[in-house]
């Protein structure tokens, strides 16, 4: 390992087929098992699912900082993850999603916005072309 390799996290692999993420600065931990269309228990999130979760949290998270950045407050926001998988190669071909966000003190030109910032988060640029991002918003204005 190189002098100046600081790791963020650590990945432990026990059988069968699970892995325990932990992040070192706050000690948190991630479970993964295999799913069971590919011989795992299914016991919790698959790395595909993360991937998936990823992305949708990384949208997330960046709408949340250009908010903040405007000014513009987040009521709520949540949304519904969906991925489809091939077989041959076997790897996550689509990720679809419904984001709900309530919004106050924003404009539809500033929900549209929002949307084109999230939409460009680190994580869907660092994916594939290949994999398709089908990423739908429901936005709701709040008055109070």
């Amino acid at each position: 390992m190189q002098s100046d390799f600081y790791p963020n996290y650590s990945i432990e692999y026990s059988n069968p087929l699970r892995t325990q993420s932990t992040h070192i600065k706050s000690g948190n931990t991630i479970i993964t098992d295999a799913p069971t269309d590919n011989h795992g228990k299914g016991e919790a999130f698959s790395p595909t699912d993360l991937l998936s979760s990823s992305l949708i949290s990384c949208v997330m998270t960046i709408i949340g900082i250009a908010a903040n950045r405007d000014s513009i407050e987040i009521v709520s926001m949540n949304a519904e993850v969906a991925k489809e998988m091939s077989s041959n190669p076997r790897r996550v071909t689509k990720v679809c999603a419904l984001i709900h966000i309530s919004l106050k003190g924003a404009t539809e030109k500033d929900a549209e916005r929002l949307k084109r910032i999230g939409l460009a988060c680190p994580v869907a640029r660092s994916l594939s072309s290949d994999l398709v991002q089908d990423i739908k918003f429901n936005i709701n204005f709040s008055e109070s």
